[in-house]
């Protein structure tokens, strides 16, 4: 995992300038989908076994004890620059405290492929929150991208619509927790933080820690349970793979690139979400899926050929 220290030109940088995608961030990217596309799998598994908050304050808790000693045995220091202690809390908040809280209650209440889509309908917020609050003005082709990210999750979301009208709280929930990260990954692109992402992402998970646990405490103390047998698969998988690799990898893309760039870049990960939940449950995919893919995959393109040099914008 390695460290990102942003110089001030970036942080000056025009937000709406084009971002080239280096071969190593196109790795990343996939390690992200993979790992938290399935992940969406395994939430399900969680909230099912165990209360649902407590469930993710285990991985949580897991994943910063694992970036902690990454930090000791490499030697990363994780020391906080004087004064900036409520700055990294600002950053916590959307990125991670209300996401994972929303998130995983939504989860409980939604089938996990389609909790998946609402969640990355982020880039969609990202583009309207640049557009309203920090004065930028997207190119054709960003907003190309992000018509056809919408379409295909409004595609998705048609197969489910029964389903979530059913539960309007789910639904509602994973959207405002997609609005808030979007809002987040702007805050961090803008963050003056003179940081290395490994020490920004213990910090932002540590402040999560104590967060989820004052919340689990208050509202599912009487349901508190030491995980046994099966139950742990998850809670591992989200330590290792999901909150100590994964969120150290989205941290340095998302403080390197514009916000929409990287919410599009990641669109295959509900893809991964709803495609692993039907072989999971044995379910067969509906032509709206097959056609939200490749509405995905034209975003997905969309982004990459905005990104080479000298495209057209």
């Amino acid at each position: 995992m390695q460290t990102l220290d942003l110089p001030p030109a970036l942080l000056s940088a025009n937000l709406n300038q084009t971002h080239t995608f280096t071969p190593r961030q196109l790795m990343l990217l996939a390690i992200l989908t993979v790992f938290w596309g399935f992940n969406w799998t395994v939430l399900k598994f969680g909230v099912l076994e165990l209360p649902p908050v407590w469930f993710r304050l285990l991985g949580l808790a897991g994943g910063t004890a694992l970036i902690g000693i990454y930090a000791r045995v490499t030697g990363v220091s994780l020391a906080v620059p004087t004064g900036n202690w409520w700055r990294i809390f600002g950053l916590a908040l959307p990125n991670i405290t209300l996401w994972m809280l929303l998130g995983i209650y939504s989860i409980a209440l939604l089938p996990s492929g389609r909790a998946a889509i609402l969640g990355y309908t982020m880039p969609i917020w990202a583009a309207v929150i640049g557009v309203i609050f920090y004065g930028e003005r997207p190119g054709m082709r960003t907003w190309f991208g992000v018509a056809c990210a919408g379409a295909a999750t409004l595609l998705l979301v048609a197969g489910e619509f029964d389903a979530m009208r059913g539960s309007p709280l789910g639904t509602g929930l994973m959207l405002l927790a997609a609005v808030l990260w979007g809002w987040g990954t702007h805050l961090l692109r803008r963050s003056p933080l003179k940081m290395n992402t490994v020490a920004l992402t213990f910090w932002m998970l540590a402040m999560s820690v104590v967060v989820l646990l004052v919340f689990s405490a208050l509202v599912e103390f009487d349901r508190w349970t030491l995980p046994v047998g099966s139950q742990w698969w998850p809670i591992l998988y989200n330590a290792v793979f999901v909150l100590a690799l994964c969120n150290v990898i989205w941290f340095s893309l998302a403080r390197s690139m514009h916000p929409v760039a990287s919410g599009l870049s990641g669109m295959l990960i509900p893809v991964v979400g709803v495609f692993s939940g039907l072989i999971v449950l044995g379910e067969v995919p509906h032509w709206r899926d097959e056609l939200a893919l490749v509405l995905i995959l034209v975003a997905l393109a969309t982004t990459v050929w905005s990104s080479a040099p000298g495209a057209a914008r």
